[in-house]
């Protein structure tokens, strides 16, 4: 297990101190959003090798977790890079972050890998717990617990992956400009897509109780969970609050998990109860 924990301490440095290089050269410190997800594969496919399980059968506990958590970093690297590419420059918030430390000792450069990239190999390193405990056990055999894992995995990874497109596609349509997606999965819950993040975690950290102490990989669904409850929607809903038709939308959907919609005295009650977002 402490091999294993090593070897992903290092990987994860070693892989954000390459993306920083290549940030830095190019003036784009925005990239470590599109790559970060990238970050956890990584980890996965180093422990994995380097812990010696590249000899194991191709159906072992370690060579799942490799497997679904490659798919996860490549389609959100896909996605979001789709996406960074439109854009020509950092984004706001690492726009900010170049004024607030160029005039610190040491420089935009040291602050910036320090700060804000180290962390995140350290955001990383947590949120991959499931996935090293997996790497660090001599367990190999693909029992209920991972089998229920990788189906609660595919569950959000399909509603992740459809809530994106579906996303897509509305955003491209010019004449939906200034509206609210409320058809497919959007119909049932107001982030089908974070729904199916925090979902394919889960799904990975019941995987991992397949091993001894797997239950200590709870510290990665949690933080992926924290992350998207508290920051990931309330920024998503701030940007989307004036479009036409949010109002009710807010009342008959659903915030996160997945329902049917509401009747107006219900979706009334909840708005009643809930604070407005600031």
């Amino acid at each position: 297990m402490l091999a294993a924990y090593g070897i992903a301490v290092v990987a994860s440095i070693a892989y954000i101190s390459l993306v920083f290089a290549w940030a830095n050269r190019h003036g784009r410190y925005d990239v470590l959003n599109v790559v970060w997800g990238l970050a956890c594969a990584v980890i996965a496919l180093t422990t994995f090798i380097l812990n010696g399980h590249s000899t194991m059968p191709l159906l072992s506990v370690q060579a799942l977790m490799v497997v679904l958590v490659s798919i996860w970093g490549v389609r959100l690297f896909v996605h979001l890079h789709r996406q960074w590419l439109k854009r020509h420059k950092d984004d706001r918030r690492y726009q900010q972050l170049r004024k607030d430390y160029a005039g610190k000792p040491g420089g935009l450069v040291w602050y910036m890998y320090a700060k804000v990239y180290l962390i995140q190999a350290g955001w990383a390193l947590i949120v991959s717990m499931p996935i090293i405990l997996v790497m660090g056990s001599d367990t190999r055999s693909i029992g209920w617990w991972a089998a229920l894992g990788a189906v609660i995995w595919a569950v959000g990874f399909y509603f992740e992956t459809l809530g994106d497109h579906q996303l897509r596609a509305f955003r491209e349509n010019p004449g939906n400009k200034g509206k609210i997606l409320d058809k497919g999965l959007w119909r049932y819950t107001r982030h089908p897509n974070y729904f199916g993040e925090m979902l394919q975690w889960w799904g990975i950290f019941i995987i991992s109780w397949s091993v001894p102490f797997g239950w200590v990989g709870i510290l990665g669904p949690l933080v992926i969970t924290w992350l998207l409850v508290f920051s990931g929607i309330p920024v998503r809903e701030r940007q989307i609050r004036r479009h036409a038709g949010w109002s009710e939308y807010r009342q008959r959907t659903s915030k996160l998990i997945p329902w049917p919609i509401r009747t107006h005295d219900a979706a009334l009650r909840e708005v009643d109860a809930e604070p407005e977002v600031r």
